[in-house]
């Protein structure tokens, strides 16, 4: 059975853009593997405490990332 585990930081998205996610990414399972597995494909979603999370060696908060999204500053 599948199991897709994504981790984003705390604060970024929505509980409806989470159940976007986990619907998508269980049709793309679907689609990959079958429609018998749909029953038993597996998706979790981490959240990840902001400022647990770093790139580049530079801590990311919620607030960076929606900087990013809006294109203030460069991803």
């Amino acid at each position: 059975m599948p199991l897709v585990n994504v981790k984003v930081i705390e604060n970024v998205f929505t509980p409806e853009q989470k159940s976007r996610m986990i619907k998508k990414l269980t049709d793309v399972m679907v689609e990959i593997e079958g429609k018998n597995l749909r029953s038993n494909t597996l998706v979790i979603i981490e959240d990840i405490k902001e400022g647990d999370w770093a790139v580049g060696g530079n801590s990311l908060t919620a607030k960076d990332v929606h900087r990013i999204q809006r294109g203030e500053i460069a991803a």
